[in-house]
């Protein structure tokens, strides 16, 4: 099985007085306070969410290797 790849997403700025549509994107997240870490799937939606509040978080890539079932 390859390696599943993910995303560790920390809010690092609070999205007050930012546009609605980046609150919007840091709940879609699941990110509510500062500090909270999400590991999220690596894709393109997960990564344009990403780029859109790329001022308010901190992310890095992870990488899990596939375990037997």
């Amino acid at each position: 099985m390859p390696a599943k790849k993910l995303l560790q997403v920390t809010l690092v700025r609070s999205p007050i007085g930012c546009p609605k549509d980046q609150k919007a994107t840091v709940k879609a997240m699941g990110l509510n306070k500062i500090g909270k870490t999400v590991t999220l799937p690596d894709n393109p939606s997960v990564r344009g969410m990403i780029r859109k509040v790329a001022h308010l978080v901190r992310w890095q890539e992870l990488t899990v290797e596939g375990g037997q079932n």
